[in-house]
């Protein structure tokens, strides 16, 4: 007869298994998860072949690497904020160019984020991924570009649309934000745009000045960051909306054509228009990178900016015709 003891430890053993045996079989697991967040469904990936597509929404999300860089004959390095025009602008590009179909490869990062990337030999690492690929066409603020030019890192600056500040708040607005000088409100929830390397923070400082003088910054800027009311953003295109819709955050000023793109795919959004004496508008230029390595495409993309549909893509966003004031008339703001 076997011990007590010996026969407890063969029913532990045995229960597990009897019990994994009369268990019905889990079902299939899919082969992929929905992607989240729900920017593009995919949708914003011009390259050819894109292999086998296995999206994990909540740990690999890369919404602002569209393409394959592995074979591109045209990069460029896009202020994050029009990252929505881009399929559309691709897709036409391609049509005229069909010799670049599928070989177009774009970052729709903030500015200050590409131009970290230009400096540190064209190298980007995200999480486990160590990226270096060469820039084309950088478009940012003309501000930037015209720094550029002077410094003799891009050939002319051609500037192309415009666009102002508004304020992106949840659509029933629970919190009953009607201005900037709202935003001060004690608790109120903001998410804004870093200052260290989002150009926008520059323009929404000049704007909170002119509604509420220097008070209204300090309380944005340095009170409610010291407080943690105020959350910086990495990416205010992704992580404002997100923010807001997630329940994180009351309010963000954004670009107005940011909170177009969020009613146009149906997200419980809406803007708070900012009068025009309080606004800042934004001119956006791209230039031909000196070292780019597919020059001649570099060019043609430029060109295309200007032309009448690339313009009524970005108009459907509430960007508005960059206007050439007389007095500005100079060779590196021509089109070439």
């Amino acid at each position: 007869m076997k011990p007590i003891h010996l026969l407890a430890a063969a029913c532990l053993v045995a229960a597990p298994i009897l019990l994994v045996a009369q268990q019905p079989l889990l079902p299939p697991v899919p082969p992929y998860s929905k992607p989240l967040p729900p920017w593009s469904a995919g949708h914003n990936d011009p390259a050819a072949s894109r292999g086998y597509v296995f999206p994990v929404g909540d740990v690999d999300n890369v919404p602002d690497l569209h393409g394959n860089p592995a074979d591109a004959q045209l990069v460029l390095f896009i202020g994050g904020n029009q990252f929505f025009v881009l399929p559309r602008l691709v897709a036409r590009f391609e049509q005229l160019h069909p010799e670049l179909r599928g070989h177009i490869f774009y970052e729709t990062l903030p500015p200050g984020i590409l131009r970290q990337q230009i400096a540190h030999d064209n190298t980007l690492t995200l999480g486990n991924l160590t990226l270096r690929v060469v820039p084309d066409v950088y478009e940012a603020g003309a501000r930037v570009l015209d720094a550029m030019a002077a410094a003799g890192t891009v050939d002319h600056v051609t500037r192309y649309t415009t666009n102002d500040l508004a304020i992106m708040i949840p659509a029933a607005n629970p919190k009953g934000i009607h201005s900037l000088s709202d935003l001060a409100q004690p608790g109120l929830r903001l998410s804004m745009p870093n200052p260290a390397w989002e150009g926008i923070a520059r323009q929404i400082g000049t704007a909170l000045r002119n509604a509420g003088g220097d008070a209204l910054y300090q309380s944005v800027y340095i009170s409610k960051v010291a407080t943690g009311q105020t959350q910086l953003t990495q990416i205010h295109h992704r992580q404002t909306p997100m923010r807001i819709l997630s329940g994180q955050a009351d309010a963000g000023v954004t670009w107005s054509s940011e909170v177009a793109f969020q009613q146009s795919i149906g997200n419980p959004i809406r803007g708070i228009a900012i009068p025009a004496a309080q606004n800042v508008t934004a001119i956006y230029a791209a230039g031909v990178l000196r070292n780019a390595p597919h020059r001649a495409a570099a060019q043609a993309w430029v060109q295309f900016l200007l032309s009448p549909e690339a313009q009524a893509a970005y108009q459907s966003f509430g960007f508005r015709p960059y206007t050439q004031p007389a007095h500005q008339m100079q060779p590196q703001e021509m089109p070439h």
